[in-house]
C-alpha cells in the first residue's frame, strides 16, 4: 500500500521539477545551430542557436543576444558571447547569437560621423535585429521556444540596437506594422543608450536589467552627448542612457535592475559572468513569472 502511495507524489515531484527546470544548471548546451534569418546588401546574416542538450521540452523561453562594436567589429563568435549563450542553456533557455550588418566596418562611429548617420545606423540594426526576432518566432516550433518568453540582450552597440528595437521602434520606422506581433518580456542592456526616452511609453515598457558605469566615456549612463562630442561636432547627438531609462520604467511602475558601477567606464558592456547568479532568478521571476520588482545595485 505504501509504494502504490509513494509513486503517484513521485510522478508529481518529478513533473514539478519538469516544469521550473530552466531555473537549475541541469542541461548542457548542444553544438550551436546556424540559420540565414536575412539577406541585405548581398550579405547574409547569420544567427546561430544554443539549445539545452537532452531537454524534450517544449515552449522554451529564449534569449536572443546581440554583441557590440561600434557597428564596425564584432562577431556572435566572440568567446564571451559564446560562453554566455552556453551558460542560457544550461539553465534551459534557447539562447542565440546574432550576426548583423556591420555598416560602420572600417570607417568609425564618433564623432566625426553625422548624428544623422548615427541615427540611421541604429535603424538598420534595430531592423537586423528585429528580422532575426521575427526569424525564430516563425521558426518556433523547430526550436522548441514560446514566442511569448523572449528576452532581448545586447552588448555596447548591440545593446543599443536591441534599446530601439524594443522601445524605439514609433521613432524609428515609418510603418513598424511587420513588428507588431513580436512581444519582449524582458530586455538585458550591457552599457547601452537609446535616442529619446520619451517613446517608451505603457504600451512599449518592457521590465529590463541594466549594467553601466558612471564615468563610461563612449555611451552616457544618463543624459548626454553620444561619445560626449562637442556641441559643434558632426556627430553631436544627445542619447539617454540606462540611469535615464530606469527612471522612465519606475515612472511608468514597470519592473526593471539597474546596476551602477561607480566610476567604471565602458568595460561594463562586457559580459557580467560574475553576477549572472543574480541576473538568472531576475530573468525567472520577472521576466517569465510577472513578478514586479523594481531594484537599483550600486557597485563602488
Amino acid at each position: 500500500m505504501k509504494l502504490k502511495f509513494l509513486l503517484p507524489l513521485l510522478f508529481l515531484s518529478l513533473f514539478c521539477k519538469a516544469q521550473t527546470r530552466y531555473i537549475d544548471d541541469l542541461f548542457q548546451p548542444k553544438k550551436a545551430i546556424e540559420k540565414v534569418y536575412a539577406t541585405k546588401d548581398s550579405e547574409q546574416l547569420k544567427l546561430y542557436v544554443y539549445e539545452p542538450k537532452n531537454d524534450s521540452a517544449g515552449n522554451r523561453p529564449v534569449i536572443i543576444f546581440m554583441h557590440g562594436g561600434g557597428f564596425g567589429v564584432g562577431s556572435p563568435h566572440n568567446p564571451a558571447e559564446v560562453k554566455f549563450a552556453k551558460e542560457c542553456a544550461k539553465k534551459g533557455y534557447v539562447a542565440v547569437q546574432i550576426g548583423y550588418r556591420l555598416t560602420r566596418k572600417g570607417k568609425g562611429f564618433g564623432c566625426d560621423y553625422s548624428a544623422e548617420g548615427k541615427r540611421e545606423t541604429f535603424k538598420k540594426a534595430a531592423e537586423d535585429y528585429l528580422d532575426a526576432v521575427k526569424y525564430m518566432i516563425q521558426h518556433q516550433e523547430e526550436f522548441n521556444i514560446d514566442p511569448n518568453q523572449i528576452i532581448a540582450g545586447g552588448s555596447s552597440a548591440g545593446a543599443e540596437a536591441v534599446l530601439h528595437a524594443v522601445y524605439q521602434q514609433n521613432l524609428l520606422f515609418e510603418d513598424a506594422s511587420a513588428y507588431e506581433n513580436i512581444k519582449f518580456s524582458g530586455l538585458f542592456s550591457l552599457a547601452g543608450a537609446m535616442l529619446d526616452v520619451r517613446y517608451l511609453n505603457e504600451k512599449n515598457a518592457t521590465p529590463a536589467v541594466f549594467f553601466h558605469g558612471t564615468a563610461d566615456n563612449l555611451v552616457p549612463y544618463a543624459t548626454a552627448p553620444h561619445h560626449y562630442c562637442d556641441k559643434n561636432a558632426p556627430g553631436y547627438l544627445i542619447l539617454d542612457g540606462s540611469k535615464t531609462i530606469a527612471e522612465r520604467l519606475k515612472q511608468l511602475e514597470t519592473s526593471y535592475l539597474l546596476y551602477t558601477f561607480k566610476e567604471a567606464k565602458h568595460e561594463i558592456s562586457s559580459i557580467p559572468f560574475d553576477y549572472l547568479d543574480q541576473v538568472f532568478p531576475y530573468f525567472k521571476e520577472v521576466f517569465l513569472e510577472k513578478k514586479h520588482i523594481q531594484s537599483e545595485v550600486t557597485i563602488e
